[in-house]
């Protein structure tokens, strides 16, 4: 049995022209904590509605005050057949813990952002690694300034940018992503840019370990309109592997988003076009992501069907010891759920096509049923997890079909800060799965509880 939970308001619609949110956003809060304004519970009464209020806002005079929280999460996983049977535990079957508490304090317009983490786990085989567990360490710690028009924050920091194609915040496994470096938010009319300027955390096995990755960079600015975004990426690996090959990668992302909702329809169009050098060589990648969604929800049980096609460049050089270009996309630092709760696959050399159906089945309760279906881009390239892993070598087969998905959720909202939830997946392998390896249907169960507030 396969298990991969989804968190539970990810399946709970905001409201009835709000675009669904997706398994890997938090039920309740932001994941990162840091965005959430608790500045109007300085009205003692507003406080007193409800009992984490004293928590949210806990006043230390004059236009000072400190902002408390905390999350507790329990994720069941368990697998049939990882990666097609070809995984070293194909049947697999694990708990993770995590705590996440913060604390958020405000002097005036300066602050101070710290959250901890405690993560472990239990049964992952062959062996836990760092994204498992890394015992007690810090995720986020960061100072910022309030300079009106600009917001200057330096220190450890989640991310997420837009709807995490290229830099998201990994919620999903057990230990998130987090950057160490500058950040500059400007306000510009309706616009924030975000200037950056950061390295990923590497998490490691050990408390009070994890450190600023030598290898990776990446600085940029992201611009946000109400409807548009822009942004360029630059990207720096000193350590990246593509294929047989390895060596010094930069990259530049320039990338454009549009994305609203009017009446009952949603929509989210994103394109990115990728250039610069890897390994001696040049490197031109691209993708293009589509979503259309209509929400009903005057109809019993408040359908929501969105629709979703995904293609994201590949390599088609076939033999790299006789062509240097590469066109295979790095997403870099991507969601940790990119396709859905179940995914083997991440986005780089691949077509995917999706569709999903959203149903409020009581006002605390709802469920969603998504089939999925995913074709190699390149005939040259093979397939990669999530974090750009190979999964699979193209080898000599010609075949594009990687494979089809269903996936089954339900999610129960039991309070305010708690909510639980399931799921059930399964990924049947297509001819290029056949032809490359093993070739068995992986199954995924998932079970979450998760306390925050």
């Amino acid at each position: 049995m396969a298990a991969l939970s989804l968190s539970l308001a990810a399946l709970l619609p905001t409201t009835a022209q709000a675009a669904p949110k997706e398994a890997w956003e938090a039920p309740t809060l932001s994941i990162t904590r840091y965005d959430e304004d608790w500045s109007d519970l300085e009205d003692a009464e507003k406080r007193d509605h409800h009992w984490t209020g004293p928590f949210k806002y806990i006043p230390l005079g004059d236009d000072a005050w400190l902002s408390t929280g905390i999350e507790l999460r329990v994720r069941n996983e368990n697998y049939d057949d990882n990666l097609w049977g070809s995984a070293e535990a194909p049947d697999d079957g694990y708990v993770w813990f995590r705590a996440l508490p913060y604390a958020d304090l405000h002097l005036g317009k300066l602050r101070a952002f710290v959250q901890p983490i405690a993560s472990t786990s239990a049964g992952v085989a062959p062996a836990p690694g760092p994204v498992d567990g890394s015992g007690i360490d810090l995720l986020q710690g960061f100072a910022e300034a309030d300079l009106g028009p600009v917001t200057l924050r330096g220190g450890r920091q989640m991310l997420s940018l837009g709807t995490e194609r290229l830099v998201g915040t990994r919620y999903g496994p057990n230990v998130p992503l987090a950057f160490d470096g500058l950040r500059a938010d400007v306000a510009l009319g309706a616009a924030t840019v975000s200037l950056l300027a950061v390295r990923p955390v590497q998490a490691r096995k050990g408390d009070l370990n994890d450190r600023t990755s030598p290898d990776e960079a990446l600085w940029g600015a992201y611009a946000a309109l109400p409807a548009l975004d822009l942004y360029y990426l630059g990207y720096r690996n000193d350590a990246a592997h593509w294929g047989t090959r390895g060596g010094t990668e930069t990259r530049h992302s320039l990338g454009a988003r549009w994305h609203g909702s009017r009446e009952d329809w949603h929509w989210n169009v994103e394109g990115v076009y990728q250039f610069g050098r890897f390994a001696n060589g040049p490197i031109s990648a691209w993708t293009l992501g589509t979503e259309l969604g209509r929400a009903f929800p005057d109809a019993p049980l408040a359908p929501d069907l969105t629709l979703r096609v995904n293609v994201v460049s590949g390599d088609k050089s076939g033999d790299t010891r006789q062509d240097s270009r590469l066109g295979t996309f790095n997403a870099m630092f991507p969601k940790g759920k990119y396709f859905g709760e179940l995914s083997p696959v991440g986005p780089y050399n691949i077509v995917n096509a999706y569709s999903s159906l959203g149903l409020q089945l009581a006002p605390t309760v709802s469920a969603s049923l998504a089939a999925m279906a995913y074709w190699r881009y390149s005939r040259e390239d093979g397939i990669y997890d999530v974090p750009g892993n190979l999964v699979r070598d193209a080898g000599d087969s010609r075949a594009k079909f990687v494979g089809k998905e269903v996936e089954m959720t339900l999610a129960w909202q039991a309070s305010a800060e708690l909510e639980i939830s399931a799921s059930l997946s399964a990924f049947a392998p297509g001819a290029f799965i056949r032809e490359t390896g093993s070739a068995k249907t992986i199954h995924m169960l998932g079970l979450e509880s998760n306390f925050r507030f």
